[in-house]
């Protein structure tokens, strides 16, 4: 009886945080990127990534900063767009145990805040929006969702974060298979 309350209990504060994510989207949603390649960085509007990731067509800015960073656009786009599948309610069940807490940290050495704090938290976050819309996510989305005013990227490490996307995928189906 007990872990049918904890099951209900899980589910409805996933349910209910979704519901304020959602909410609240337009207003906590990060609205610049910055890519960083070592030690050039730059700074852009997660629009203008958006753009790029939708049409396949290059701002002046991203043209140069892939060039100076000698990276293929192509396999960036194929990166931050391959969507991984995720059942929201098994999304939240892993979301909330230490196999995530190592894939969250991985993610966030590629994808985090500023500050670098609360960088799993927002994660998190990023994630459950994510896959609240289409039982989907990918990096970009990751990136769009975020609910800092402003994201940091390691361009030259977005092929770890996508393989971490891969390992939460594993680690959901998993447990549906468990």
């Amino acid at each position: 009886m007990r872990f049918k309350f904890l099951g209900l209990r899980r589910t409805l504060v996933l349910l209910g945080s979704t519901y304020l994510v959602l909410l609240s989207t337009p207003a906590f949603a990060a609205e610049q990127v910055v890519l960083n390649y070592g030690i050039f960085r730059e700074s852009l509007s997660v629009g203008e990534l958006s753009t790029f990731v939708q049409t396949g067509e290059l701002s002046r800015s991203l043209r140069v900063d892939f060039a100076l960073a000698r990276q293929d656009p192509k396999v960036i786009r194929q990166y931050l767009t391959e969507p991984v599948k995720v059942n929201l309610v098994f999304l939240d069940r892993v979301l909330n145990s230490q196999i995530d807490n190592i894939i969250l940290d991985q993610i966030s050495q590629v994808i985090y805040t500023p500050s670098h704090r609360a960088d799993r938290q927002a994660l998190r976050s990023a994630l459950v929006l994510s896959a609240s819309q289409d039982g989907q996510v990918s990096l970009i989305e990751i990136i769009q969702n975020n609910p800092t005013n402003e994201v940091e990227v390691d361009g030259k490490r977005l092929e770890d974060a996508y393989r971490q996307l891969r390992r939460l995928q594993t680690s959901l189906q998993d447990l549906i298979n468990f």
